[in-house]
């Protein structure tokens, strides 16, 4: 039996809000400027909190707190075919490091109103970015505790 077993791409995504506007992030993707919420992969052996943390410093220079889960998100892209499961927080940026560097690709991030956001339309990295928005507005919330990590003990093993 080969390799071709069908895979998602498992990532987390911070939604933050403040006066109205939510952090985005201006990147290039092969050669286009998109919009995207500070996102990114799940590292091995990290909890998806961690990552949402993470991901948010590298790309904004802000201090991330999840504070909810919004929700879990697959989609299929459709073209390059790959998909994606997205587990997108709520939380509040505490401080910010101007001086960081921000990671390859990342162009600046920058503060937009929801409806600045959907005037985005194609230039967005994918309907997850507005969804997000949408469903943290709507007031989709759940407490972090639903999402439990385990760690890998010698005796147990499985999925």
């Amino acid at each position: 039996m080969g390799d071709n077993i069908w895979r998602p791409h498992v990532t987390v995504a911070a939604v933050a809000e403040r006066d109205g506007r939510f952090l985005l992030v201006e990147e290039r993707i092969d050669g286009r400027l998109l919009y995207n919420q500070p996102a990114g992969h799940l590292d091995e052996n990290e909890s998806l909190i961690a990552a949402v943390a993470r991901e948010a410093r590298e790309e904004t220079a802000w201090d991330f707190e999840p504070e909810a889960l919004i929700g879990l998100y697959l989609w299929k892209e459709p073209t390059g075919g790959k998909t994606f499961l997205r587990a997108a927080f709520a939380g509040h940026c505490l401080r910010h490091h101007p001086q960081q560097p921000l990671d390859a690709g990342i162009q600046r991030a920058l503060w937009l109103s929801r409806d600045e956001i959907a005037a985005l339309g194609g230039r967005l990295r994918s309907p997850l970015v507005l969804r997000c928005v949408d469903d943290y507005l709507r007031g989709c919330r759940y407490p972090l505790d639903v999402l439990q990590h385990l760690a890998a003990t010698p005796d147990h093993r499985g999925s």
